[in-house]
């Protein structure tokens, strides 16, 4: 494709989000900002919350996942469903019955404040290496397409990339997001439909011989019960897509932060539910989506890119006709912004109530405050994608799940502590626990095939990590809640 080509369509793409942007931020204030005025539609925040949920990582990884995994992700998909339950009918009620801005003040409440800047401190940690993940996937694609033939260095690319994030979010903040995050939703699902158009119709396929061709395929397989030291096997799938989940939606502030703005806690329950049900179908396409690129690619004699990631953007943008490779990258640029743009207001968010306390400053720092910690959120994601493109050679959906397995595990033990059982504990000591906790995991996934006869963890060491904290928080615990001592 041309570069002036694909950066016009880009621009065009950014005017239409900075014109939400100045309608829906007309009036802000921090309140807005951070929860939206308690004013959001839950239906617009269920939509808005598929983009932000798979994010550019789904839009290009899934679909390259498909050549090792087959349809294996599924089984996680189906996890999804049940974890989505779990928020709806226990951790929403709690927040909406606390009136919580930040979902993890509730640890403070319950535990005490060494336990909330630790829950705290862990989703800051989770999702900025979620946020830089995600967003060095679109920087990635953007480089090759169009920054690398115009000799620009990759800094100046993720640069650009953060920047327009910061220009469209810095006022509104969730207020504005609930809008973009809705229509980027509607044009990364029109572009994974003309996608798959566009590549049935080059291998001459009708609608039931797209789907014979996907069924019929090496990479269609579903469900794998054969062997148990498989990562694959649907018992670890299923359950660790249940409690990723719960703790990669309703123990995160992103997520959290857009179900919080609705208006009360009914129509918070049937954004998620609805949300869930559609999730499930979408994730389908995607695969099915992965399964014609291999199959294309297979009949078409193109070489497989050593990263899978590139093979959707390859045949995109090199393969398919010239309205595709637009889809295609309108596509990828809303997945991506749909996710990264609510990362950075919930990180804001995070920094500002939970260890800045902005709630308590005079009115007239408030705004100053906010606003520059936004600069600094936004400084901080571009050293870390700088970083992890030095260093990562993998799948980006694996390291972001992986990642996710080691930082959201101690969260998903404090919670499931505070919430079952009517015990304290030594507030101070908690940070130990959730730093031995991990550690702990990390040791025995990587000698695992040694210590356990040939058995490999999958995303299942996201269970092991919340129960090590778990039993950890019971060893400092004591019966009464009243002393927090």
């Amino acid at each position: 494709m041309n570069p002036t080509t694909v950066i016009l369509f880009i621009a065009g793409y950014f005017v239409l989000l900075m014109l939400i942007s100045h309608f829906t931020s007309k009036g802000a204030t921090n309140d807005s900002f951070f929860i939206g005025g308690n004013k959001s539609k839950w239906y617009l925040v269920a939509f808005g919350m598929i983009g932000a949920s798979l994010s550019g990582v789904t839009f290009i990884s899934v679909p390259g996942w498909v050549g090792s995994s087959q349809f294996s992700y599924m089984q996680m998909v189906m996890g999804y469903f049940v974890g989505y339950t779990v928020i709806a009918m226990v951790l929403m009620p709690l927040y909406y019955r606390l009136n919580l801005t930040s979902i993890y003040t509730y640890l403070d409440e319950r535990f005490g404040v060494y336990s909330y800047k630790t829950g705290a401190t862990l989703f800051l940690i989770s999702r900025t290496m979620g946020a830089a993940f995600r967003l060095l996937l679109v920087a990635r694609v953007l480089q090759y397409l169009v920054f690398d033939q115009w000799q620009v260095p990759f800094f100046v690319t993720v640069m650009i990339t953060i920047l327009l994030i910061w220009l469209y979010t810095f006022k509104g903040g969730i207020k504005t997001i609930v809008w973009t995050d809705s229509l980027q939703t509607l044009f990364m699902l029109i572009a994974v439909g003309v996608s798959i158009y566009f590549i049935s119709s080059e291998m001459d396929l009708g609608f039931s011989g797209l789907i014979s061709e996907v069924k019929n395929s090496e990479y269609s397989q579903v469900f794998f019960f054969d062997d148990w030291n498989d990562k694959k096997h649907f018992l670890k799938q299923f359950f660790s897509g249940m409690f990723l989940a719960i703790v990669m939606t309703g123990l995160d502030q992103d997520m959290m932060q857009k179900n919080l703005s609705c208006a009360n806690i009914k129509e918070g329950q049937k954004n998620m539910f609805s949300f869930s049900f559609v999730l499930i179908f979408v994730n389908f396409i995607f695969l099915a989506l992965g399964a014609l690129l291999f199959v294309y690619a297979n009949k078409n004699g193109i070489a497989i890119p050593e990263k899978t990631d590139n093979l959707f953007p390859l045949i995109a943008t090199q393969h398919l006709n010239t309205a595709a490779g637009v889809f295609f990258i309108l596509g990828l640029v809303a997945a991506a912004y749909s996710s990264a743009d609510s990362a950075l207001t919930a990180l804001t968010t995070s920094v500002c109530v939970d260890f800045l306390d902005i709630k308590n400053k005079e009115d007239s720092l408030k705004v100053k405050l906010r606003k520059r910690v936004h600069v600094i959120v936004s400084v901080v994601l571009f050293v870390l994608i700088t970083i992890f493109e030095m260093v990562d050679n993998g799948v980006i959906i694996k390291s972001l799940f992986i990642a996710a397995t080691y930082t959201y595990g101690p969260l998903l033990g404090l919670y499931a502590f505070g919430l079952i059982l009517k015990r304290n504990v030594r507030d101070n000591l908690v940070p130990i626990v959730c730093l031995l906790s991990p550690i702990i995991c990390y040791v025995l996934n990587t000698y695992s095939v040694a210590l356990f006869n040939g058995y490999q963890f999958g995303f299942e060491i996201l269970i092991l990590n919340g129960t090590l904290t778990f039993l950890g928080l019971f060893l400092i615990s004591f019966s009464s809640l009243g002393d927090k001592t």
